[in-house]
């Protein structure tokens, strides 16, 4: 994604004395004049996700939101993050000068518990002690050392762990990764699953984009043999874009991102604790 923001640290701006959230306008008011700062982007509307507190924040109140904006005629949907202060004061970065604690990276939004269905399901049973949601790319190298590892656990401990996947293809460092998730969503959609995790072994160039190319270097790998008007279909594109929106509501900045029973795990491989 091109740089469409520019960070606030210090700038606050007064909204209203009674004002604990501010509306809509407010922010899209706020946010031209102190955050966009690329003429080329439009601002049409701000939407308030979540609303959350933290204990070590009194008297502030943590809004996520995701802004609407049109960059050279594309519409785009990026998520932000605001701290907005009981008596009406509103800033993007608060930290603390004792601990040089930044709160903009340590909290992120509440997990729906509609992100927990069967769609995205992939190991583990349903009623399983723990939940945990991963968000990757199968290209990412962060990826390829890490989830293959939760894909394990999760496959041999069904009982402690359920499993939820949601494809974020990182389109801008591999474009191959758009044909692969793609590809995942429906060997997923028909049950084999062992496609998935050999993905995370597929040799391929980040930047090839030949479809013909891809699905045969997946059928070799895995062994899969997926029709490619599938891999084009409306239906795997807006399975894929519901899996970025769910990414965009959480504030998921990376790859891989993992939550554990509701919790963002920076660590990442805290799902071991899980199969002692």
């Amino acid at each position: 994604m091109p740089k469409l923001l520019t960070s606030v640290v210090a700038a606050t701006i007064a909204l209203s004395a009674n004002a604990n959230v501010p509306d809509s306008k407010a922010l899209v008011n706020y946010f031209k004049k102190n955050v966009i700062r690329n003429p080329q982007v439009k601002l049409k509307n701000i939407t308030v996700n979540d609303t959350v507190t933290d204990p070590s924040l009194p008297g502030w109140k943590v809004l996520f939101v995701t802004m609407d904006l049109e960059y050279r005629k594309r519409d785009m949907k990026v998520p932000e993050m605001l701290f907005v202060s009981d008596n009406g004061l509103v800033t993007t970065q608060l930290g603390n000068i004792k601990t040089g604690k930044q709160y903009r990276d340590a909290i992120r939004p509440p997990v729906p518990e509609t992100m927990y269905d069967d769609a995205h399901l992939l190991y583990g049973n349903k009623d399983a002690k723990h939940k945990v949601i991963v968000f990757s790319d199968p290209m990412c190298p962060f990826c390829r050392q890490e989830v293959p590892g939760l894909l394990k656990a999760a496959k041999e401990h069904p009982d402690k762990i359920a499993l939820y996947y949601y494809h974020l293809p990182l389109r801008n460092i591999h474009p191959v990764s758009d044909a692969l998730t793609k590809i995942m969503h429906e060997a997923q959609k028909e049950g084999k699953k062992d496609v998935v995790e050999k993905m995370y072994s597929i040799k391929l160039p980040f930047k090839e984009t030949n479809l013909d190319k891809i699905v045969a270097a997946v059928k070799t790998h895995t062994g899969y043999s997926v029709d490619k008007k599938a891999v084009m279909s409306k239906e795997a594109k807006d399975a894929i874009a519901k899996d970025e929106e769910a990414a965009n509501r959480l504030m998921v900045r990376g790859t891989p991102t993992i939550y554990i029973d509701g919790k963002w795990d920076r660590s990442r491989v805290g799902y071991k604790r899980l199969i002692k």
